[in-house]
């Protein structure tokens, strides 16, 4: 499999507190565990600065100029809560989205089998025109609206395994029959939305709220059985990930316990679908993972079976 391998070095000008769970260090972790010999095919290139169409597409210019001004010229400045701009978060942020439109450029006109991008902050807690739950741009629905309207893709499925519930992600799309969004993820945690009864205007939402201490077997099961039988029945001409690896056991903004060897069967799992609906088009977007060492070793299990290793 040919993948691509997103990443930035200006992600790290993207600040936050010492205690802060969302921290420069987890991109380095991710890129450490990614310089093996098991991928040395993997093809690597650096994220380009979203475009003001493409992030138009979903966020309005005014909502782009507010974030860009907030940005404080020293020191750090909290927006919402836990949610923190720095000097470099702005620029950090346009790359973020900019790396989702590159991923899907590449995969759409076929020079590569899949990518991953490799980006922060992430996104998918981002409506349209609030930034909340580190997010500022929502990069999964940047991407989607990027590939109807630079690749004329019809359909996009977005499949979400962030243990929180993407709710900027579902706002965005939640009366667009073009676009399917599915999230598996702990119950009643934050953001406090995900119910199963969410499903969307044109039925196009599928939301799997998971108990606190399921683990791998569990999470699988409810992607076997409920995710994947829909993202097929839908028939996208995409695949999105909001890859989030937060699901972990060590990671302590959640309560699930996953361990790595299981993203790897997630994503084999999701590999087959869209090798049967989309040619095997799949577009991976970095979401959660707090525990260093967790996220580095799931990110890489990740990657490796998008490699189809």
């Amino acid at each position: 499999m040919r993948t691509l391998f997103l990443s930035h070095p200006r992600y790290r000008d993207h600040l936050a507190p010492e205690n802060h769970p969302e921290q420069p260090d987890r991109i380095a972790a991710i890129e450490r565990r990614l310089e093996g010999e098991a991928f040395q095919h993997l093809i690597r290139d650096l994220a380009r600065a979203v475009t003001d169409t493409e992030i138009q597409r979903v966020h309005p210019a005014g909502y782009v100029e507010h974030i860009r001004i907030q940005a404080p010229n020293d020191g750090l400045m909290s927006i919402n809560g836990d949610t923190i701009l720095s000097n470099g978060t702005y620029e950090a942020a346009r790359l973020a989205a900019g790396a989702a439109c590159l991923a899907v450029d590449e995969v759409m006109a076929g020079l590569v089998d899949n990518a991953f991008s490799a980006a922060r902050p992430p996104g998918h807690h981002a409506s349209a025109r609030q930034a909340m739950g580190f997010c500022f741009f929502n990069h999964a629905a940047i991407a989607a609206r990027h590939a109807q309207a630079a690749h004329g893709a019809e359909r996009i499925a977005i499949v979400d395994f962030d243990v929180h519930h993407g709710n900027g992600t579902q706002n965005i799309f939640y009366s667009d029959e073009t676009v399917f969004y599915a999230s598996l993820h702990q119950a009643h945690l934050f953001p406090g939305t995900g119910e199963a009864s969410e499903t969307g205007i044109a039925g196009n939402i599928l939301n799997v709220p998971l108990g606190a201490g399921a683990d791998g077997a569990v999470v699988l099961a409810a992607m076997s059985e409920a995710v994947l039988p829909a993202v097929a029945a839908f028939r996208p001409d995409l695949l999105v990930l909001s890859a989030g690896f937060d699901a972990h056991y060590r990671d302590p903004l959640g309560d699930l316990n996953l361990v790595e060897a299981d993203y790897a069967t997630l994503t084999r799992s999701l590999m087959e679908v869209a090798d049967r609906v989309c040619g095997g088009r799949i577009v991976s977007l970095l979401e959660g993972g707090y525990d260093i060492d967790a996220l580095g070793l799931s990110a890489a299990a990740h990657v490796s079976a998008l490699m189809g290793h």
